[in-house]
């Protein structure tokens, strides 16, 4: 589980999707050193097992239900896109600046806005 969650993350936040700086990837997994990130890194690439706290797991999880949320709402288009479309939800802020202030209430914030307009629209 957490080897696969940190894939993802290492996906999305990369230079293909949301193109994340270290910096920016150890705010969005709750952690202040790049060394444990590049740990975590070499370790999934080798596929040694990865040993990852409760809150960063909580972390992983409302990111990949972020992302599941975007897609059936946006009809599988470009969720990248939707992450930095500016959104009055979030006091004009995009999804992924107000997930990166860093907190697990921001991530936690957006998936329940996903999920509150998943369940107007398909309720």
């Amino acid at each position: 589980m957490a080897a696969a969650g940190l894939q993802f993350f290492f996906n999305v936040t990369g230079p293909e999707h949301w193109k994340l700086s270290q910096e920016e990837q150890c705010q969005l997994l709750g952690i202040s050193s790049r060394t444990t990130l590049h740990a975590w890194k070499k370790k999934v690439e080798s596929d040694a097992p990865v040993q990852l706290s409760h809150d960063t797991l909580e972390r992983l999880s409302l990111l990949m239900g972020i992302r599941k949320g975007v897609e059936i709402l946006e009809e599988r288009r470009d969720w990248d896109e939707y992450m930095r479309r500016p959104n009055r939800a979030f006091g004009g802020q995009s999804a992924l600046q107000r997930m990166l202030a860093g907190n697990v209430s921001d991530l936690l914030d957006v998936r329940r806005y996903l999920d509150s307009w998943r369940g107007a629209h398909f309720g």
